[in-house]
């Protein structure tokens, strides 16, 4: 099986070419998805959480409050990485594991994993091959706005804790701009997605 990391800044259209990539016929896992899963309650992950940041990030139906603990991690970088080193182990585990049954299922086929922090948590490594999707700063910066209700200095702030689009761009082994119209970035995905067929072709001879 061909084994694909899909990363990207926040709000640059990752859930649209990952959506592209399932249609197309791959497996698929959107990391966010993860996330949530490893903390419902009950969960190892949303105890750690707990130990770590206190009560004061519960609901009262002791669910993760995710508004009130992004407020905390967004404003502060140590609590951000503390928050990411708790989480990401439980998030790879679920990740492998699901890699490995499909592996068994179809091993000629090709599964997309997005993750946000996939570069800067050395994730990446574990693919066969990268893709970064990005966009305009611009256009990122009014999707971020309008998706998540923040004023200007708000999504900057949000933008600026990560690592720049154009850093993650050296990283890539395929490139997909989301900057315009969907049919244009669906063409650039279908694009890779049979350069990564290709690729896993040429693997198999």
């Amino acid at each position: 099986m061909l084994k694909v990391g899909l990363t990207g800044s926040i709000a640059v259209g990752k859930s649209f070419v990952l959506g592209v990539f399932s249609e197309l016929g791959c497996y698929v896992i959107d990391a966010d998805a993860v996330a949530r899963q490893v903390v419902l309650p009950g969960t190892a992950g949303l105890k750690a959480v707990i130990e770590a940041f206190g009560e004061k990030v519960l609901k009262s139906d002791g669910s993760l409050d995710r508004v009130k603990l992004g407020e905390i991690v967004f404003a502060d970088e140590a609590r951000r990485q503390q928050l990411n080193s708790i989480l990401h182990p439980f998030i790879i585990a679920v990740q492998d594991a699901q890699l490995r049954d499909w592996e068994q299922q179809d091993s000629n086929g090709i599964a997309v994993v997005d993750a946000a922090l996939m570069i800067e948590s050395g994730g990446y490594q574990r693919f066969d091959k990268l893709i970064v999707v990005h966009c305009r700063p611009e256009v990122q910066l009014q999707r971020l706005m309008r998706r998540n209700k923040l004023s200007r200095e708000e999504a900057e702030q949000r933008i600026a804790t990560q690592m720049p689009q154009e850093e993650k761009k050296r990283y890539a082994d395929y490139l997909i701009d989301t900057s315009g119209e969907f049919a244009e970035t669906r063409r650039q995905t279908e694009e890779v997605y049979h350069a990564l067929r290709e690729a896993l072709q040429n693997r198999e001879r």
